[in-house]
């Protein structure tokens, strides 16, 4: 499995409930421009609408050796596949408790690429502050470890 982007700002934003693996539909130069690594999740959210779901505002790069092909928006929405019961699964979670559903990774499997989204909530600045002190709190006692260990 290689990854090709994370959505690093998706866990400090939100608590993660449940994650998905979708398939996407793209185009051929998308695919190739993946695979040079050229994607980024940093903005993109997902949209449920009509039994759908789509992934919004992800940046693909036009794969420069395309050529003419390349006609597309590098933002364009593009469907996710999933199974019914988890589309419906998710629209009574999202309808229902206020969650929200932000893609977390792209990655090859195989030769497929696939989108982990994930159900999420989220967070107060207080939640935010909270994870910011237990992360400098996990350094310094690395550090202590690591200096203990010399």
């Amino acid at each position: 499995m290689k990854i090709i982007a994370v959505n690093k700002s998706a866990s400090f934003e939100y608590f993660i409930e449940e994650k998905y693996e979708a398939g996407i539909v793209l185009e051929g130069s998308e695919v190739k421009s993946l695979r040079a690594g050229k994607a980024s999740l940093g903005e993109s959210f997902c949209e449920v609408r009509g039994g759908e779901v789509t992934l919004k505002n992800m940046h693909i790069a036009t794969y420069d050796k395309s050529g003419a092909f390349s006609t597309r928006d590098s933002r364009r929405d593009r469907k996710l596949l999933l199974h019914k019961s988890e589309i419906h699964k998710i629209v009574g979670r999202v309808n229902e408790r206020g969650y929200t559903l932000v893609p977390l990774r792209i990655y090859f499997k195989d030769a497929l690429v696939k989108v982990e989204v994930a159900l999420c909530k989220g967070k107060h600045t207080y939640d935010k502050k909270r994870t910011l002190a237990e992360r400098d709190q996990k350094r310094a006692q690395d550090r202590a470890v690591k200096e203990f260990l010399k």
